[in-house]
């Protein structure tokens, strides 16, 4: 089959880059639906409304966290299947966790709307910074499902081998999102309400196809008449648990996040972090994207017993990663100044605290990369429980001591250190599991 000739091609950088290279744009576009919400909504609102954004980010992030975990634990077990040549039972699998996942979806949204009246009124914003989270999350509620669609869907279509397709159905998305945020803020004057209903049809791009593409029967992962395995649901959950403990607890960050800055700078605190974020985010998100691109074949060599290729493939895989690494953390220390520009003017009290908190954190992109390939590659490799320690240690462990510490020690710049101290932290037990587990995998 096409899929097999693909996999069985030699781990070369340029047969590694054809799988990298699309999901690599495509987590980068995917990054910048959240940001284009920023650029417009602080440009054309405020930075009062661009907090909001920020404020509601750990609710969204919990409503997808379920999600998140099954999209890669069931990628992982589905490619695996393959790799041992079950085709059926692996497209049997597929469609039950398609399934699962509409029915977390409709939980998930009704959870939300219960919730977030009274999670807006406790943090002791003001009227309409409350009003501004609000409205912006309940819009984005509405589209839960398409959402959740489009996090399984953009992964399986990777397995596929249709990681080009995935690609333009992100482009498309971020393309529908900007032009949406325009018409909707600026012309139809929908505000922070339009933005996120804006973001929710850029998502449903790769939801839409993704039905169509996976109810053609010559594809190598297609709908079948579901076999209802518990089993696979709960290898699922184990696989992608450190992918759903990373949403979580990123959500629970970020909401430290704001509560810190709250209590040190104001409204404004949690505006500079939200664009920070949003620098971190589109540099992760080329790590990400490389992940997403080589964990198919990292779990299929895996599955084949092809010890070999997975050498290969995990050496090219720390080059290619170090690369980055550099690149990213140079490019955003030089361009602080104009990154910070688009979303507040030099004559925002915004646009300082940003700059400064800009070029502490940009010390994070050198570890960030190799912690999120590590804890990636044991999800593929099956080792759930690795993955999960590595992912809850870097993202909630690690930053929780950084966030209790460093502030009370050195106040606001404290804050921004905290990033780069827990992604040093988490580098070092990355590279203790990498070693320890080297024998075992024979990568």
């Amino acid at each position: 089959m096409e899929k097999q000739n693909a996999y069985d091609k030699p781990v070369t950088l340029r047969n590694i880059l054809k799988f990298a290279i699309p999901t690599i744009a495509m987590s980068v576009f995917m990054s910048f639906y959240t940001m284009v919400d920023g650029l417009f909504v602080s440009n054309l609102i405020g930075t009062d409304a661009l907090s909001a954004i920020n404020l509601t980010a750990p609710v969204i992030q919990f409503v997808t966290a379920i999600s998140t975990m099954l999209a890669t634990g069931g990628s992982a077990v589905i490619m695996k299947k393959m790799g041992e040549q079950k085709p059926e039972e692996a497209r049997e699998d597929f469609t039950f966790l398609i399934i699962v996942n509409v029915i977390v979806g409709f939980i998930m949204c009704l959870l939300g709307y219960s919730v977030m009246e009274n999670l807006f009124g406790s943090m002791g914003l003001s009227a309409e910074v409350a009003g501004y989270c609000t409205r912006y999350l309940s819009r984005y509620l509405l589209f839960t499902i398409p959402i959740l669609l489009m996090n399984n869907f953009t992964l399986y279509m990777i397995a596929s081998e249709k990681a080009t397709l995935s690609l333009v159905c992100s482009v498309t998305g971020g393309v529908l999102n900007i032009a949406l945020d325009y018409i909707f803020i600026a012309l139809f004057h929908m505000g922070i309400g339009g933005a996120a209903i804006a973001t929710g049809l850029g998502y449903s791009v790769t939801a839409v196809v993704g039905l169509f593409v996976f109810s053609r029967k010559k594809n190598l992962l297609h709908f079948t008449r579901p076999a209802f395995r518990f089993r696979v649901l709960i290898n699922a959950a184990a696989n992608g648990c450190s992918e759903m403990a990373t949403a979580l607890v990123t959500g629970i960050i970020t909401m430290m996040f704001n509560w810190t800055m709250l209590r040190y700078v104001g409204e404004n605190g949690v505006a500079a972090v939200t664009i920070i974020m949003y620098v971190l985010m589109f540099a992760s998100s080329l790590y990400t994207g490389y992940s997403y691109g080589v964990a198919p074949m990292l779990s299929y060599y895996y599955g084949e017993k092809n010890s070999e290729k997975l050498k290969k493939l995990v050496s090219a895989s720390l080059k290619i990663i170090a690369v980055i690494s550099l690149a990213t953390a140079a490019a955003s220390f030089a361009a602080t100044g104009p990154l910070v520009s688009i979303f507040a003017r030099p004559d925002n009290p915004v646009y300082e605290l940003a700059v400064t908190g800009n070029r502490i954190c940009t010390l994070a992109l050198l570890f960030i990369g190799f912690n999120i390939f590590a804890s990636g590659m044991f999800t593929a490799l099956s080792n759930g429980i690795v993955s999960a320690v590595l992912a809850f240690s870097r993202s909630f462990v690690f930053m929780l001591i950084t966030m209790l510490v460093l502030p009370a020690v050195l106040g606001v710049n404290g804050i921004w250190l905290a990033t780069p101290a827990a992604e040093l932290m988490a580098l070092i037990l990355s590279a203790a599991m990498f070693t320890k587990y080297r024998k075992r995998y024979q990568y």
